[in-house]
């Protein structure tokens, strides 16, 4: 059953009495109802945090009216603030290399609508997932990307070009195992999610598997992150573990890991597309 189309605002500023009267005030003024409202207030930092659902049909007025009307509260509170409409699903570029798992995850949870979001295109530096892509519909571009050289600048320029060409507001790294540029990765800020097989700040870089086997710990798991120009260093959006025994081979602790892989991205992925997410220089706010 399709849902009510609804409008959900976000916002930071700085803290200070009366925020959640003024804004609820607002709403209530212009005949609105609050389907949910979370907000968080950081002592350290004192900054207010914010996510509300309004309902569409008892404003009586489409998304750019209610951006308008909101601007000046807004101003008054000094607010860095988005609002988007639930009818509006991202457009997503999804990236990969030959690892299926991810990938296949969220499509299949898009498939089901268990996952809302535009999937307009596919890239990949392989041709191997070329099949799963174009069963759900979706377009495929393969750019290989040399490992080194002049030709690697040029296959991330080509990649650039295409993500333009999509114009995603969202970009996720399924296991895509390449390190963007960071002139790239300036390009989108807050706005390219990646997938990272160990629990960072442990064992950042390439094989986190094999150094977490070396090491010895006993747990281990999953990332899911914004790309910055530093590595694997983002802000975190979530993660989750898997515990490490003793006999378990690196084989069976990849296998393992698959599964957690999938699931924290879905997650991660989940909460960004729902504005769950307010980002406060390297650290998150998420309303999960």
């Amino acid at each position: 059953m399709t849902q009510p189309t609804s409008y959900r605002l976000t916002g930071t500023c700085p803290d200070r009495v009366g925020i959640v009267a003024r804004i609820a005030g607002f709403i209530a003024e212009l005949g609105g109802s609050i389907i949910s409202a979370n907000q968080y207030e950081d002592t350290e930092t004192e900054m207010f945090y914010m996510r509300y659902v309004v309902g569409a049909e008892p404003l009586g007025m489409d998304a750019d009216a209610f951006r308008a009307a909101f601007e000046p509260v807004a101003r008054e509170l000094d607010m860095t603030w988005s609002l988007r409409s639930s009818d509006c699903p991202q457009r997503v570029v999804l990236m990969a290399s030959r690892q299926d798992h991810c990938l296949a995850d969220l499509l299949h949870l898009r498939r089901s609508g268990d996952l809302v979001f535009d999937p307009v295109c596919v890239i990949s530096n392989h041709d191997d997932l070329r099949d799963l892509a174009e069963w759900h519909g979706v377009p495929y571009h393969h750019v290989p990307v040399p490992k080194v050289g002049e030709g690697k600048q040029q296959a991330f320029e080509t990649t650039s070009a295409l993500i333009r060409e999509a114009a995603p507001d969202t970009i996720v790294l399924a296991r895509y195992m390449q390190i963007l540029p960071p002139w790239l990765c300036a390009e989108y800020p807050n706005r390219i999610i990646n997938i990272h097989h160990s629990f960072l700040p442990s064992f950042a870089g390439a094989r986190p598997y094999h150094q977490a086997f070396r090491r010895g710990v006993k747990l281990t798991g999953a990332t899911c992150h914004y790309v910055t120009e530093e590595l694997d260093a983002g802000p975190i959006i979530d993660q989750d573990v898997i515990r490490i025994r003793h006999h378990d081979s690196i084989d069976e602790l990849v296998r393992r890991g698959k599964d957690v892989e999938k699931r924290v991205l879905a997650r991660g992925l989940r909460y960004h597309l729902e504005d769950r997410v307010l980002v406060q220089g390297n650290k998150t706010v998420v309303f999960s």
